[in-house]
């Protein structure tokens, strides 16, 4: 390193150096640090779950790397021009000044004093000669914030390949599954599984199951809401259909968008529901929030208008195209609202640490957007804090809640099957129409939300249902949204297998002491077969997607090991054993 730039960084290394002790690292990073600089890789590739502290083991490595004058400045590419705000300011407090490009666009304008610059991949798509040219002239540690982002498009893999080809270093971090598709990522490793097939290797993977144990993050609740669907078709036809149930692509798209439409009642249930919820999590977490992920900015806008009804408050709404986006979430975050809404901005990497309460109130499905809307609650603060969000009973939801715990690599090439492609098939049908909706805001005449009615269907906790069944604004829905705030993982099986059973033997009490002079009333066959074939159906669901086989194969495995007749002959203990076992299958 050049006499100036040691200089240029003097400032900064007494800082540095008293952030150097491994003490203040959680135990995850710690070992990843030792691997990082036992084997000194120009490559490295860590997998960590949302909420884990990537930011902090990347900035501990970037750290060490210009105490040791290994390198001379830091590049950390992002997703969004708000995570290069937020990368700037996360670094500053460990000694390290990064530009975000806030002020100056010109690198003459750019103070000397930064230790590097923080970018998007859109920017360095744009200017990738720039980066090639740096990296040329300088030692330099490329930080690759959620590098999944470089397998977006073709050009922006092209362009990081391009201008990163000459880096000293390069760290690659992610929190979220990878997709399956046949872009590359740039500077990832990938080996072959099968003739044709590649899947990236992480250099070190720290899942959601692993971080849950360590109390890194918190455990989540998913409070499931289906019920009653009535739509008009683009020929004036009148369908209606139950949100939940297994149904076609089409069927299954336009009961979603029912769903959420904002003139229905189904979104003003569900938000009513979780904003009961976000009063009882204040109650031991006065600052908790909550966040309304919606489908497009009219939606997002009518959302805030039924929450100011609800509540009383404005919420504050965060849209792509507003130039105050970003000051608006750092507000929402310093501050004890309630409620912010927004579309896609803070779905990744945004830290918002107070956030505890979640709507899920978009038709994205793919397991990827999922994963990271989800990652926006589970960051723990303290120990015992628990988060909730709510979901459309939509059978690909509930299969992404059941395995959002699971590691997905990125494969290449890998071939399709009939039933995996329903589901893009759906989110695709569904975007489609929402990019119409948004570029007109209305309807254009396709398609019209008639009716929707809410019914909360279960809680889904480590793969396994609770409370199937309960009416909206019953006592057995106040069971669940009344739970603490505060819970350890096995305080929350524990409250939630008792909060059904106390269920059960209230309903039992309220049929008893309606006609006192009866013997208690069975319930009917016909209900009780019903209800059991749609748990078993909704499992059979997560299953299938899972595995990404076709529901009748689960069927079939389920009956070859169980035995018994098909579904619509079984008895209720043949159905059980059925339940049981995928329940079983799930958890493996």
């Amino acid at each position: 390193m050049s006499s100036s730039a040691l200089e240029h960084l003097s400032p900064a290394f007494p800082q540095r150096a008293a952030w150097g002790t491994a003490s203040s690292l959680r135990a995850w990073q710690a070992q990843a640090l030792e691997q990082y600089e036992r084997d000194q890789p120009r490559d490295f590739l860590c997998v960590a779950t949302p909420g884990a502290g990537k930011t902090t083991f990347a900035l501990r490595v970037a750290s060490n790397l210009l105490r040791t004058r290994v390198v001379q400045r830091i590049i950390v590419v992002t997703p969004t021009e708000h995570l290069k705000v937020q990368w700037a300011d996360a670094a500053a407090r460990v000694g390290i000044q990064l530009d975000p490009g806030t002020g100056s666009s010109s690198r003459r304008g750019r103070s000397r004093e930064y230790d590097g610059s923080a970018v998007t991949y859109a920017g360095v798509a744009v200017r990738s000669y720039v980066y090639e040219t740096l990296c040329g002239s300088k030692d330099v540690l490329v930080i690759f914030d959620e590098v999944h982002h470089a397998g977006d498009s073709k050009s922006w893999g092209e362009a990081i390949s391009y201008a990163f080809t000459n880096a000293t270093r390069r760290l690659s971090l992610t929190g979220t599954p990878f997709r399956s598709d046949d872009n590359p990522i740039p500077f990832v490793a990938y080996d072959e599984i099968a003739p044709g097939v590649k899947q990236s290797r992480p250099d070190y993977a720290y899942g959601y199951a692993e971080a849950l144990a360590d109390h890194v993050v918190r455990p989540v609740l998913f409070m499931n809401y289906g019920g009653a669907m009535r739509w008009r078709t683009k020929s004036g036809d009148e369908l209606e259909a139950d949100l939940g149930v297994p149904m076609t692509k089409d069927l299954t798209a336009s009961a979603w968008r029912t769903a959420l439409s904002p003139t229905g009642e189904w979104v003003s249930a569900v938000l009513r529901a979780a904003d009961r919820r976000l009063t009882q999590v204040r109650r031991t977490i006065p600052d908790a929030g909550g966040l309304v992920i919606a489908t497009n900015q009219t939606t997002a806008r009518a959302y805030a208008k039924l929450l100011d009804q609800i509540t009383g408050a404005r919420p504050c709404v965060v849209l792509s195209d507003d130039a105050k986006a970003s000051a608006r979430i750092d507000a929402f975050s310093a501050s004890e609202d309630r409620w912010m809404i927004a579309v896609r901005m803070v779905s990744e990497g945004v830290d918002v640490p107070r956030l505890a309460v979640g709507v899920y109130a978009t038709a994205t499905a793919t397991p990827l957007f999922f994963s990271q809307a989800v990652g926006r609650f589970v960051r723990s603060r303290r120990r015992g804090e628990i988060a909730t969000v709510f979901l459309p009973t939509v059978p690909i939801l509930l299969a992404h809640a059941a395995t959002i715990e699971k590691q997905r690599d990125h494969v290449l090439g890998k071939p399709k099957n009939d039933e995996g492609d329903i589901w893009a098939e759906t989110e695709a049908l569904i975007e489609q129409a929402n990019r119409k909706e948004s570029a007109s805001d209305d309807l254009l005449g396709e398609f019209e939300a008639i009716e929707s009615h809410a019914t909360f269907d279960h809680v889904l906790y480590d793969s396994q249902a609770f409370g199937m069944f309960a009416e909206p604004s019953s006592a057995d829905e106040a069971d669940y949204l009344g739970l603490p705030g505060l819970l350890e993982p096995n305080q929350v099986r524990a409250l939630l297998a008792e909060r059904q059973r106390r269920q059960v033997k209230r309903h039992e009490r309220e049929e008893h002491k309606a006609e006192p002079n009866k013997p208690e009333p069975q319930v009917a066959l016909h209900r009780a077969l019903a209800s059991k074939r749609k748990e078993l159906n909704s499992l059979v669901s997560q299953y299938a997607r899972l595995k990404g086989v076709p529901h009748s194969h689960v069927h079939a495995d389920l009956r070859r090991q169980c035995g018994g007749p098909k579904l619509a002959s079984a008895s209720q203990d043949e159905i059980d054993k059925r339940i049981n076992t995928v329940r079983g299958w799930l958890r493996g």
